[in-house]
């Protein structure tokens, strides 16, 4: 049980980087005023979406093992609130510090912690179903974030993946499989 706990921790501290960096390279091809932007009146901005992960990050991820993951001082419809004052590098900041907390508390995990109970929103749940649960949290919003910002961006918007219609060139430039992050085309 030990190796796969091992190998579940690491697997999951991967998994969140991936998310995380693919965020940062959605983010870093928005200019400041579409970070901001807003589609209609209902949607989030890609800022709004950051200031609640980071949010419910620090949240969830301050004395993960000793405190409920819903900390007293979280107010989560404030994170859906933004000042004409707000800032691209406030943003960054608050998406800096939410990160910090994640991944010192999973840092910090041991195999055998996975089977603690922690609390969230005074519901147990394993150590596990905590971290499955924030990463499933995390990858939708992310989903959400590098889709406004493809929309913001149209046509200038660069892929995080392999581009349409390059599937066959990207088999044959990489022919074991081996994943080198963004898909970088043949010249």
């Amino acid at each position: 049980m030990s190796d796969l706990a091992s190998h579940y921790l690491d697997e999951i501290g991967r998994q969140l980087r991936g998310h995380k960096r693919m965020a940062e390279s959605a983010m870093g091809q928005l200019s400041d005023a579409e970070l901001f932007q807003q589609i209609d009146p209902e949607a989030n901005s890609v800022a709004i979406i950051v200031k609640h992960i980071a949010g419910n990050a620090r949240s969830r991820f301050s004395d993960f093992l000793t405190s409920d993951g819903e900390k007293p001082d979280r107010f989560r419809d404030r994170e859906f609130e933004l000042t004409s004052r707000t800032t691209h590098d406030e943003v960054m900041r608050w998406w800096e510090e939410g990160w910090s907390c994640v991944f010192g508390a999973i840092n910090a995990l041991k195999p055998e912690d996975l089977e603690r109970t922690v609390t969230i929103r005074q519901e147990p749940h394993t150590v596990l179903q905590a971290l499955n649960r924030a990463l499933a949290h995390y990858a939708q919003h992310i989903g959400q974030l590098v889709f406004l910002a493809k929309h913001l961006r149209g046509s200038e918007w660069q892929t995080l993946s392999i581009p349409r219609g390059k599937s066959e060139e990207y088999k044959t430039s990489n022919p074991k499989g081996v994943s080198r992050g963004t898909y970088e085309p043949k010249h």
